[in-house]
């Protein structure tokens, strides 16, 4: 791998978690405006899953030439009574469907994939059509199929009165405030390039942590201070592919008192094999 200056990563790692700080855990957010009734475009990665959600709504179903689906009606999770198991059901395959749909019903997101068609490259260039529908409309998404890592889809429909503000959350360390977005900025870029504030302690781990079995990957050090914690991870190609990296894979807890995710950034997104990447996770602070 060839190495980077001090002052690109700087400006790499900076950059990238700006970009993640209003929607932590997403890289490349396609924000698309919309409206019920009416199609509007967005790209769909043709290899890696691609999530979708609805700004400050659930998603309660979707509709479309779906191959397979775990998922049942979302609405069944979303309007059911608050913590109600919803059982899952067997997924129905359709050969002739264009795209898979697994859903998270905690949250009211939907991640989809596009089905692999062997030798049609008719079929490979054409866009997948979704309705997505909330309690409040049913958007009309064409998905243009492109060779890009996993990505984040938000819908957000101006007509739609925005939900009532939680006066909680706007203080909470999550928030997107000026005041937060430094502090992160700040963090990240010191653990980059070791640069480390007095008032941030930091712990040399070096702890190997089990991810795929075609990675090596490990926690290196971590970082505490400010009412967050910064983790910089080391994840290394051992497989004989390319490997493509999407920050959603690395959005998860460790541990229960692990602190809630609010940005992460991955320095390469792409791998060839025997090349490493640094991986920084940081998480509002957890009990340790």
């Amino acid at each position: 791998m060839r190495p980077r200056s001090l002052t690109g990563t700087r400006r790499h790692v900076a950059a990238a978690l700006i970009a993640l700080v209003c929607t932590p855990a997403s890289r490349a957010l396609q924000v698309v405006d919309a409206r019920d009734g009416v199609a509007v475009e967005a790209i769909l990665s043709a290899k890696e899953p691609t999530r979708i959600r609805i700004d400050g709504a659930p998603i309660t179903d979707v509709f479309g030439n779906i191959h397979s689906s775990s998922c049942g009606s979302m609405a069944a999770g979303v309007s059911g009574s608050p913590g109600s198991p919803v059982a899952p059901l067997s997924p129905v395959v359709n050969p002739a469907g264009e795209i898979v749909v697994e859903c998270d019903r905690d949250k009211g997101e939907i991640y989809v994939r596009p089905v692999a068609t062997a030798g049609d490259g008719n079929a490979a260039g054409k866009p997948v059509n979704l309705f997505i529908s909330s309690a409040h409309a049913t958007y009309t998404l064409i998905l243009r199929r492109a060779d890009t890592p996993a990505d984040t889809i938000l819908i957000r429909d101006r007509s739609v009165p925005p939900a009532p503000v939680d006066s909680r959350a706007a203080t909470s360390p999550s928030s997107s405030s000026p005041h937060h977005v430094r502090a992160m900025k700040a963090l990240l870029v010191a653990m980059a390039s070791d640069r480390v504030p007095p008032d941030v302690r930091v712990d040399e781990l070096n702890q190997p942590v089990q991810l795929w079995a075609e990675a090596r990957f490990a926690l290196m050090r971590r970082y505490e201070g400010r009412g967050m914690t910064g983790e910089k991870y080391l994840l290394q190609n051992i497989s004989a592919a390319v490997m493509v990296l999407a920050e959603q894979e690395f959005d998860r807890p460790d541990s229960k008192a692990g602190g809630q995710v609010l940005g992460v950034a991955v320095e390469h997104h792409q791998l060839r094999p025997g090349e490493s990447t640094s991986v920084y996770v940081i998480r509002r602070g957890g009990e340790r």
